[in-house]
């Protein structure tokens, strides 16, 4: 599960996936077959899911491809450890989570190597990872707005970009915190969200009363399409061009803070021109 990369670093990483659905395996993919082309300097040191087989069919597949592949797989059901707890503190607050979510990532802890990999990268996973997580490994989480942009899941993100008549808009990498999508900022890109395709749908958006959209096409919204599209379409490239960026020496992570390769801290690069 590593290939020598042509005279760069190799990192060794960690893969958190709850393999929900085709896009995990993509991604996955995606850098596994760029460390067999010898384009990334990674070693892929284990992945972890939060399903296990039977769960769910895409789990099942996500599951049957990281073993193909000869990934070291842990596997912990989140679904199950919550009902053997009585659904305990459920309605999950970020400010300060429940004994039970607590216990879990104690659990998962103990499941991964002892010693950590020099990244985590979170494709997929679908927990909030408390700061027993956080605080055990160095993650990376890709967030669906440019840096300074709208905080949430992509949906909310979309809906804020439309109420706001946002014109442009972008993704990042950041370095996972307690606090939920504010975390340092690694690589980021940017794009516009203003063009003769979206035109149409932006003169629907402006035309339209306030909260109708939502409540009318709601997802199926052209615009809302439209705006996903634009940002699903470099999510990929981000990704695969930040793990390069760490295994050519050009970020690394110096106490909890991103920094160049002279150990200087940034505040992200900007891979755009590189992304397009």
């Amino acid at each position: 599960w590593e290939k020598p990369h042509r005279g760069a670093l190799l990192i060794e990483i960690g893969w958190f996936s709850t393999g929900r659905g085709p896009a995990s395996r993509t991604l996955l993919a995606a850098v596994w077959e760029a460390v067999q082309r010898g384009d990334l300097g990674l070693r892929l040191r284990f992945v972890f899911c939060n399903r296990e087989r039977g769960e769910s069919e895409e789990t099942d597949r996500f599951i049957d491809q990281v073993e193909g592949y000869g990934i070291p797989l842990r596997t912990l059901s989140f679904a199950r450890f919550r009902a053997e707890r009585s659904g305990r503190g459920m309605g999950l607050n970020h400010e300060a989570f429940a004994d039970w979510r607590v216990e879990y990532d104690r659990a998962v802890i103990d499941l991964l190597p002892d010693r950590a990999p020099a990244l985590v990268v979170l494709a997929g996973y679908m927990l909030v990872m408390t700061p027993e997580l956080c605080g055990r490994f160095t993650c990376l989480n890709l967030h669906p707005a440019a840096p300074g942009g709208p905080v949430g899941t992509w949906q909310q993100v979309i809906w804020q970009l439309i109420d706001s008549v946002a014109t442009e808009s972008g993704i990042f990498m950041h370095l996972v915190t307690p606090e939920l999508d504010r975390g340092p900022v690694v690589t980021y890109c940017r794009y516009p969200l203003v063009s003769p395709a979206t035109a149409e749908g932006w003169r629907q958006a402006r035309d339209a009363a306030p909260g109708s959209l939502q409540a009318g096409l709601g997802e199926a919204l052209p615009l809302f399409q439209q705006i996903r599209a634009l940002g699903v379409a470099r999510e990929l490239p981000l990704i695969l061009a930040t793990l390069g960026a760490f295994s050519d020496g050009r970020i690394e992570v110096v106490n909890g803070r991103p920094c160049g390769n002279r150990g200087t801290p940034i505040e992200g690069i900007d891979l755009t021109r590189e992304i397009e």
